[in-house]
């Protein structure tokens, strides 16, 4: 794979662009025969070279991956700010959730998934897929478990959803069939978490993981078994993941050359957000430490390179004055939120490991 960053494609290559594309077929069919319903499973964690190299142990996706399309997630790879683009079509500098935390206000941080920190009220800065398809009179589902209900992130992401608690087991494979058929043009999309804990927890490379993804693989061959002819699957991912290894990992608070002129630190250990008054020092002293372990950009350069796509007067602030992605297997950790230290798949930055995922589609027919 290469040693190069991996940019991301904001258009119909990347995240962005897929319900753009469903939305065309739903509100504006193009052919007869066109499909009038889609199910759509995002299972968080899910990579390209990931799936690609556990193929043996989720028979019902090999069997659909050589047609499959390798699409980019966004920068950083990472749940909030790839779920919403996908859910926008726009990238993180236009919808505002630039990471797993970032600086929302002057020395505060905000978590994107727990909304810890964020604004009382959750609004997005742009419309969803959801709210222009339900305008267009399309159903819309969001099926995903019950403690999502009312989080800040669903509020962004997922308005103009109806939100639908998943059930349980086999009930749940039922309950989509069910909402897919309910109007005659819709669009049901599932959230499926399991997998990205299990990377998290365990690793990526596992044999938890790998069991993981076969009980999903089942899973995603009983929903297509249970869906009408007029009904296309579509399987993605948010991003995908890195195991970060012992000999990586960098403390912040130990490394001492690190922490000078430093104001604020966000983001999670695969990409942080640096806010500082000295940005051009900042980034040159961490350049100069870490080496060839990290990219290490001032905000106007990841910009300019297009990190982040086209970024808005509001949420350019939020960007840190310095982003630092970490290369290879690395990892730079903080005693800030000592939950990190017992990670081991990671993601975030911008290798092929994380920034490709899979768009696999099942039309049954």
């Amino acid at each position: 794979m290469s040693d190069e960053p991996i940019l991301p494609d904001y258009g119909r290559g990347g995240l962005t662009g897929v319900l753009a594309q469903v939305a065309a077929e739903l509100v504006k069919p193009t052919a007869m025969g066109s499909v009038k319903r889609y199910v759509v499973v995002l299972v968080d964690g899910l990579g390209w070279y990931g799936l690609q190299a556990a193929l043996a142990d989720a028979p019902y996706l090999a069997g659909i991956f050589g047609d499959g399309q390798r699409l980019t997630s966004t920068v950083p790879s990472t749940t909030a700010a790839a779920i919403t683009a996908f859910t926008t079509g726009v990238a993180p500098g236009e919808h505002g959730l630039v990471g797993y935390r970032f600086r929302w206000a002057a020395g505060r941080g905000m978590n994107a998934l727990t909304w810890e920190g964020g604004p009382d009220t959750a609004t997005g800065l742009a419309e969803t897929w959801f709210q222009r398809l339900t305008a267009a009179g399309v159903s819309v589902n969001n099926i995903a478990r019950a403690k999502f209900t009312d989080s800040g992130l669903t509020k962004v992401a997922f308005a103009g959803a109806r939100f639908i608690p998943e059930a349980g087991a086999q009930a749940r494979v039922d309950q989509i069939a069910a909402l897919a058929v309910a109007g005659e043009r819709s669009l049901t999309y599932v959230y499926e978490l399991s997998l990205d804990h299990v990377g998290h927890a365990k690793g990526s490379n596992s044999a938890q993981w790998r069991e993981t993804l076969s009980a999903i693989d089942a899973f995603l061959e009983q929903l297509r078994d249970a869906l009408d002819s007029d009904t296309a699957l579509l399987i993605t991912g948010d991003h995908g993941m890195v195991d970060a290894g012992q000999r990586s990992r960098v403390v912040l608070e130990d490394e001492t050359r690190l922490g000078t002129d430093l104001e604020q630190v966000e983001g999670e250990a695969r990409f942080r957000h640096l806010y500082t008054a000295r940005p051009r020092d900042l980034a040159a002293r961490w350049a100069a430490v870490l080496g060839e372990r990290a990219w290490v950009q001032r905000r106007e350069e990841a910009i300019e390179q297009g990190w982040f796509g086209t970024v808005s007067a509001a949420v350019r602030p939020r960007i840190g004055d310095v982003v630092v992605a970490m290369r290879a297997d690395g990892a730079l950790l903080t005693r800030q939120w000592p939950g990190e230290m017992k990670l081991i798949g990671m993601h975030g930055s911008l290798t092929p490991a994380e920034m490709y995922v899979p768009l696999l589609i099942d039309e049954g027919k």
